[in-house]
């Protein structure tokens, strides 16, 4: 089924049809909000909170196959209110550095390995919440929502070839603020 069946069926009365929609939409919403906020965390409450705002606002749909470009401009919205709000300076548990003493427990043979793995990850994360946002926002479709050149283009209104500069942009960037022996961004192309 298409976008715009399940939105009319939800239009009808059907709720449960948005569960496809939500399925379908979920990796890319939780991608432009990464992008915008830089915080996994936080962009998981508000990917959260942009979907629940689009079944709220579905009857103020104008063209229902427009769906997901109209959910991802909610995602946007949510994003800026939350960047606007005084408690964006919270820090959650969820947040927080996993305990070392969890992370080297007895009877684990690779557990310092593992470590390392959490350790250059989350220096890598680090690193791309730090870039700018254009190249923020294309790596984190690319990669978190394995969207082409040309989904990303028609999401921000820009070219497949901008898209592709700003890829290879933030690829070099992180490059080059890692460590020779830290984390390393896989290509994919």
């Amino acid at each position: 089924m298409t976008d715009g069946q399940l939105v009319r069926e939800v239009l009808s009365g059907r709720v449960g049809s948005y569960d496809p929609l939500v399925r379908r939409w979920a990796a890319r919403v939780l991608a432009v909000c990464h992008a915008r906020v830089g915080r996994g965390d936080i962009a998981e409450d508000l990917a959260q909170e942009t979907l629940l705002r689009g079944l709220r606002a579905l009857p103020t749909l104008n063209n229902a196959e427009r769906f997901g470009p109209w959910l991802c401009g909610i995602a946007v919205r949510a994003c800026l209110d939350w960047l606007k709000a005084a408690a964006r300076t919270e820090v959650t548990m969820s947040a927080l550095p996993a305990s070392r003493s969890a992370e080297l427990a007895p009877g684990k043979a690779d557990a310092a390995a593992e470590s390392e793995r959490r350790d250059e990850i989350r220096q890598l994360m680090a690193e791309v919440e730090r870039l700018p946002l254009p190249h923020r926002q294309v790596l984190m479709q690319f990669y978190y929502d394995d969207c082409t050149y040309k989904q990303i283009a028609g999401q921000l209104g820009v070219s497949a070839a901008t898209v592709n500069l700003r890829l290879t942009q933030a690829r070099q960037m992180l490059r080059r603020r890692l460590t020779a022996g830290k984390g390393s961004l896989v290509n994919r192309e």
